[in-house]
């Protein structure tokens, strides 16, 4: 049966339908050990909507991520009411720069099982992918698009949409069209973008000139890195609201890449007045805690 023109929807679309979590997204990494096996009180990270303990290996959780199975379930849920009640999310992210789970061959769909079994066992409210598997990229044969793409579509199944969330944490060149033998994150987008409620880029990391002015994070990107900025990525296809603008918090937390938190929030109210309502994303806790994201937002989306 045909669909009247009119009646018809993408598949971003269809996504909107589903119950979302609101944007902007304000989003803390916290890889840090902190000395306690509970992540930090709400009142620490105001400011933020969703907090990522890293990481989920494929040999099991590490640093706080294994932290927070210490706890009892009585304990996880007192720490996840209290995060509710403040409006934050609280997620595990996976892989990181650990872990090379293409190169090293596991198998996406039992990965993903594993996976999103650890997540519920831990009561969180879903799961941050942080593939960093740059060799198998960078061959260009497909094997790591193939591979996210596999893997997200069984996280999604085992994670229902609504219910969870799942994220993505791609370095922002993996954007960049004409580049990537296997089609980059483009294509993991086309394939399975309505799966992903969003995109933790990574705009750091990719050299010392990359992405540090307003312009060259948001409209005109550098020579090396051509296409990549925001509303770049946005004109291949991948929504404003789904593109959160990562930096490191510190010159410390990244090889290149840091903008002060006055020109970050600069360059968010530019971004809100074309448009984007993508939000921000920070490597990480404690180093970034709420008074980081109370001034990167000062100039857009102010803490109440």
């Amino acid at each position: 049966m045909s669909i009247p023109l009119n009646l018809a929807l993408s598949i971003d679309q269809i996504a909107f339908l589903r119950p979302q979590s609101p944007t902007p997204h304000f989003v803390a990494y916290s890889d840090m050990y902190g000395g306690s096996a509970k992540p930090p009180p709400p009142s620490s990270i105001k400011g933020f909507n969703t907090f990522n303990l890293g990481f989920l290996l494929l040999e099991g959780a590490w640093d706080n991520a294994q932290l927070w199975t210490t706890l009892t379930p009585d304990e996880r849920s007192s720490v996840k009411s209290q995060y509710a009640a403040a409006g934050i999310k609280l997620l595990v992210s996976a892989f990181g720069s650990t872990d090379l789970p293409t190169t090293s061959g596991a198998d996406p769909i039992a990965t993903a099982n594993k996976f999103a079994g650890w997540v519920k066992t831990n009561q969180l409210d879903g799961i941050d992918i942080d593939y960093e598997d740059l060799n198998a990229f960078e061959k260009g044969d497909g094997s790591a698009e193939n591979w996210l793409i596999a893997f997200t579509q069984q996280l999604r199944l085992q994670l229902p949409a609504g219910q969870y969330l799942i994220t993505h944490a791609p370095v922002a060149p993996w954007f960049q069209p004409d580049r990537w033998g296997g089609g980059g994150y483009l294509k993991i987008h086309a394939s399975v973008g309505h799966l992903i409620d969003w995109y933790n880029i990574q705009f750091y990391n990719q050299g010392p000139t990359e992405y540090i002015t307003c312009p060259s994070l948001l409209t005109t990107s550098s020579s090396s890195w051509p296409n990549t900025t925001v509303f770049q990525i946005a004109a291949h296809g991948v929504p404003l609201s789904k593109i959160v603008i990562g930096k490191p918090a510190t010159p410390a937390d990244a090889s290149n890449g840091f903008m002060d938190p006055m020109t970050l929030a600069s360059c968010l109210a530019q971004g809100k007045d074309k448009g984007w309502t993508g939000g921000a994303m920070v490597w990480q806790y404690p180093h970034a805690d709420s008074g980081w994201i109370t001034e990167v937002r000062s100039n857009s989306w102010p803490v109440a």
